[in-house]
């Protein structure tokens, strides 16, 4: 990408995440991004701090507006590109990433939204590709991953669908078609963190859009640099916005099983939030 075809902006988010900021923004210059914009969810000057020596546009709400509300500022402030490149300031774009997601969907007009192949600083990947939970599956894996990571329900949901294709992406790195983003409204501000990147994949995918994986473009993220700190916080975020998630999404008989859905996540918040308390963090 180059500046004579600005075809992506991006968008970052940041709250608090320091040398890690400049590192994402300086990846996405050497991969020919001109247009990108922060939102500072910090206090205000913490961005253009960590900026200083980098090109960026940043939008300074003067308070924290979550996740996808962020994303919605930086978009109305980006340039009306053609792509929306949308990433954590904790994830490094390797060289290349950004051309295959773009050439990507130039090639597939039925898809809006393409994610990259996640890996963690050890090179181990993370599981950015993931299915729609059924109440069953949200249950399973919600009760049992915190002490059994790798027990079937979790492996089922953090994978590809049988026939190939993807449900969602992590929030924290795809690219995403600019009509495409207006045409559902953006990300859906009433989730302040966690599952508005599934909610806007649902949304997306309810339009005839699809959403792949695109094994080739790889970035890694430094998970949580964000998070630390606030972990009892961001906890209950997580679980406020599954359920709110299950319920906009479930019809028919599903509808009926929403108290239990939220007897196993209170549950689970429960512990969880407990662990947090003592120092244990949250997975």
């Amino acid at each position: 990408m180059t500046s004579e075809s600005p075809t992506l902006s991006a968008v970052i988010v940041d709250y608090h995440a320091g040398p890690a900021l400049e590192d994402c923004v300086a990846s996405l210059e050497a991969n020919g991004v001109r247009d990108v914009v922060v939102v500072d969810n910090a206090a205000p000057g913490t961005a253009r701090a960590a900026l200083a020596r980098r090109r960026a546009t940043v939008v300074e709400p003067g308070r924290n507006l979550g996740y996808g509300r962020g994303v919605n500022r930086g978009a109305a402030a980006a340039a009306p590109s053609r792509y929306l490149l949308v990433t954590n300031p904790d994830v490094v774009v390797h060289a290349g990433a950004l051309d295959a997601l773009v050439a990507f969907l130039e090639e597939r007009s039925d898809v809006a939204i393409a994610g990259p192949l996640i890996v963690r600083p050890d090179g181990t990947v993370y599981p950015s590709q993931r299915v729609f939970p059924n109440v069953w599956l949200a249950a399973t894996h919600a009760l049992l991953a915190p002490w059994w990571p790798t027990n079937p329900a979790t492996r089922r949901y953090r994978s590809p669908r049988a026939d190939g294709t993807v449900d969602w992406v992590s929030g924290a790195c795809f690219v995403i078609r600019r009509d495409a983003f207006e045409a559902v409204g953006g990300f859906d501000e009433r989730y302040f963190m966690f599952a508005e990147d599934m909610d806007l994949c649902w949304r997306v995918r309810a339009r005839g859009f699809g959403v792949a994986a695109v094994e080739g473009a790889v970035v890694t993220h430094v998970e949580g640099v964000s998070r630390r700190g606030v972990s009892r916080a961001m906890v209950i975020a997580h679980h406020a916005s599954a359920l709110r998630f299950e319920a906009q999404t479930s019809r028919g008989w599903r509808r009926a099983l929403l108290p239990v859905a939220a007897l196993v996540l209170g549950l689970r918040l429960s512990v969880l939030t407990l662990r947090a308390g003592r120092g244990g963090g949250v997975d």
